[in-house]
């Protein structure tokens, strides 16, 4: 049975990019940051979605939250093998707003199955998937490892303590993806020369409450140095894992 997929995408800083706040550290210093597709998102939820329309038919769209700075972003994932993108014109500032966003573009999109990384690799909420489904009254499968679809049935595994749990949901259902579920795909140039003419579709954001604000930007402290112990004096790194770092 041919699907809808809808993969919610996010650009990210790169994990390598060197981090820093202005405005008294209430806002975040995009000068010199290079930014990516949500890694969690592209690997895994985009990846799977491209598999199972490979699959069964049917066809991949993404969208996102976001100003025209995430139209890069966006490309990749339409040349990675996207079928056409949204962007919801807003500036994301918490999960709430971004999930209520999304939430009427997937009633009215009437899509089968809804995919979003576990979390941002910026953020690290991962709260944007449940919010979701709670607002478009859709089963929830979090932090999914595999996902399968057999006619309106959509089954999946996730990690539990002690071993995998098998879950399964009749569509329209919201999917969060971990780690396993795909395997990175690289855009060839073929796919690169599509994802220009492919449709971004821009559309203006409703009005959409803030339920949170940043007061403050903090990073964490500095790595401390680093202190050797010989293996033969085990009595002393007792010693400083209980009085200095404080853990046993």
């Amino acid at each position: 049975m041919a699907m809808k997929f809808l993969v919610c995408i996010s650009k990210a800083p790169d994990t390598t990019s060197r981090i820093a706040f202005t405005e008294g550290d209430t806002q975040f210093d995009a000068n010199g940051v290079q930014f990516i597709v949500n890694p969690y998102d592209e690997w895994y939820a985009l990846v799977r979605a491209l598999e199972l329309k490979e699959q069964h038919g049917g066809s991949v769209t993404t969208l996102t939250v976001g100003q025209a700075d995430c139209d890069p972003v966006i490309r990749k994932a339409l040349a990675i093998g996207a079928d056409d993108a949204i962007r919801i014109d807003a500036n994301p500032v918490d999960a709430m707003q971004v999930a209520t966003l999304i939430a009427e573009q997937a009633r009215q999109g009437a899509y089968d199955v809804i995919l979003c990384g576990k979390e941002t690799i910026d953020h690290n909420g991962s709260v944007v998937g449940g919010m979701l489904a709670e607002l478009i009254d859709a089963p929830f499968i979090s932090l999914a490892t595999s996902l399968e679809v057999e006619g309106n049935t959509v089954k999946a595994k996730r990690e539990a303590s002690g071993g995998l749990e098998h879950v399964q949901a009749e569509s329209p259902v919201v999917v969060s993806a971990s780690k396993g579920m795909a395997e990175q795909r690289i855009p060839n140039m073929r796919g690169i020369m599509a994802a220009r003419t492919k449709p971004l579709n821009v559309i203006s954001a409703e009005e959409s409450a803030q339920s949170a604000s940043v007061a403050k930007f903090e990073l964490p402290p500095a790595k401390g140095d680093c202190k050797i112990v010989s293996a033969d004096e085990p009595e002393e790194l007792v010693r400083l894992l209980r009085e200095e770092a404080k853990i046993l």
